[in-house]
């Protein structure tokens, strides 16, 4: 049987479209995702909308929206985004509107144990940018370091809260053992820190007017409203029917090989301590990793639209290419920290890496491959050992890489194929009249052979443009192909 894996985005807030960070996030999923289908995993790919916040309800009402209209809008947009950019998701959950996350939610809130849920009366500062009560060992020059120059509220009243200091051993040997796998370590190492400073309960709900109404209520006290994040994180297992027992739920959850969350780091303590806590007090099986990406940047400033540098990638999309936006990102960002975006780079990495790289040697070999007609091989005899042997070697590399989810080294490794490739076809010649029948047969074959590989290798990365190439060497059952010449893949800008 295949093994399963289960992969997640986190849930963006919907009180505004969004922005080129969202679509960061989404392609390093989908990227697992397809890698993962290539190797004939059962993959179940999951993304969403998180709409009960506050902070919603509050840019409605700026908009002289209701909450409801406000939501239904942004969801779209963002449902539209992931689509754009061709993400291959199985399923789309809004917390505001499915029934199935709303049940589920309540569900988990009754699972958890008795002695884990109290009442009491709370005074607390409150940033509504990260919907959280903060500690003073959390701000910085008394601020919220996730949210600077936004004036921290000061509220007072009675919720009911979660015992999280229950679970402080647990959760400790939980992520020391790797059983919950964080990566990078520096982000496993940051929630080690905060775990063994003391976990302090958190307050789980909010009052039913405080949360203007919106929201789901808490099972048998309908004058409170679950805690966004207490609602939210159960999206992950909801969308899965957790709530009536589905088989998807036992599939990819409960007996399932590999649940991956993918993350950006302002909320790492809510997946990699709140939720395990959560889970266990429920006693539903945890999650297997946690990938915990940095931000994109402009300027080295977060992306904001307090700071007014929010990038919409619909229009990157439209300028660029999907292929392209998913390229840039994948490639110029690293994987574990916070990384800068600009159109300056973005055109530097298409002329040079797409135009100059991947387009100009695929045009050149399907160019040289196109006046044999059929070429047929022996795939045995044919290859030469240098060109199989750069193959195994880079492929292992892209593998390794990407399971350590490190997907810029992944494309650095498939350009190397092909900066091999290109100098391979340079020494060859198949084009010089000088070069016999059998010699620029193999020449052109092995060529073949390379160009294959990088599309198989950049398909996870690249969708549509590994489909172009690939569609373009016609395999027949015999071993022997016939390959067409294809359009530009990336004409210089």
């Amino acid at each position: 049987m295949s093994k399963t894996f289960y992969i997640s985005t986190s849930i963006p807030y919907v009180n505004a479209a969004p922005h080129i960070g969202h679509a960061l996030e989404f392609i390093q999923a989908d990227v697992l995702a397809r890698f993962k289908r290539q190797r004939r995993a059962d993959v179940f790919f999951l993304s969403g909308t998180d709409d009960n916040a506050l902070k919603n309800v509050i840019s409605a009402e700026a908009a002289g929206k209701n909450p409801k209209e406000w939501v239904d809008a942004h969801a779209v947009i963002f449902k539209d985004l992931i689509s754009r950019l061709n993400c291959s998701i199985n399923d789309f959950i809004r917390t505001s509107t499915d029934e199935r996350h709303i049940a589920g939610a309540k569900k988990l809130w009754t699972s958890c144990k008795k002695e884990d849920i109290y009442k009491k009366k709370y005074k607390g500062l409150y940033c509504l940018g990260c919907e959280e009560f903060k500690s003073e060992k959390d701000l910085q020059n008394g601020e919220c370091p996730e949210h600077p120059g936004k004036k921290l509220e000061v509220i007072e009243e009675k919720n009911y809260f979660f015992k999280l200091s229950n679970y402080q051993d647990k959760i400790q040997k939980l992520i020391e053992s790797g059983e919950l796998k964080i990566v990078p370590e520096s982000r496993k190492n940051e929630i080690l820190n905060f775990v063994k400073s003391g976990l302090e309960d958190f307050s789980i709900s909010r009052s039913k007017s405080r949360a203007k109404g919106w929201g789901v209520t808490v099972p048998s006290d309908d004058s409170q409203i679950m805690y966004v994040w207490f609602d939210a994180l159960s999206n992950y297992i909801n969308a899965l029917g957790y709530a009536t027992g589905d088989e998807n739920f036992k599939k990819y959850w409960v007996n399932g090989d590999e649940v991956t969350h993918v993350i950006g780091k302002g909320i790492n303590r809510f997946h990699t301590v709140y939720w395990p806590a959560m889970l266990m007090s429920a006693g539903i099986s945890l999650p297997k990793t946690v990938f915990v990406h940095g931000y994109l940047t402009i300027n080295g400033e977060k992306i904001s639209k307090t700071a007014g540098n929010v990038i919409d990638p619909f229009a990157v999309i439209q300028k660029y290419g999907v292929d392209a936006t998913r390229y840039y990102l994948l490639r110029e960002i690293s994987s574990y920290e916070d990384g800068d975006f600009s159109y300056e780079k973005f055109e530097e990495r298409f002329n040079g890496d797409l135009a100059n790289g991947l387009g100009n040697f695929a045009a050149r070999v399907l160019t040289l491959a196109n006046g044999l007609g059929e070429i047929k091989t022996d795939l045995v005899n044919d290859i030469e050992v240098e060109v199989a042997d750069k193959i195994l070697e880079l492929r292992k590399l892209v593998e390794e890489s990407i399971a350590e989810f490190k997907f810029h080294d992944a494309l650095a490794h498939i350009w190397e194929l092909i900066a091999f490739g290109d100098v391979y076809v340079n020494t060859k010649k198949p084009w010089d009249k000088s070069v016999g029948a059998e010699a620029k047969r193999l020449a052109i074959l092995n060529s073949i052979i390379i160009l294959d590989n990088v599309a198989a290798m950049v398909y996870p990365f690249m969708p549509e443009t590994s489909e172009k190439i690939t569609k373009a060497i016609e395999w027949k059952s015999d071993n022997a192909f016939h390959v067409s010449k294809i359009q530009t893949l990336f004409p210089r800008i």
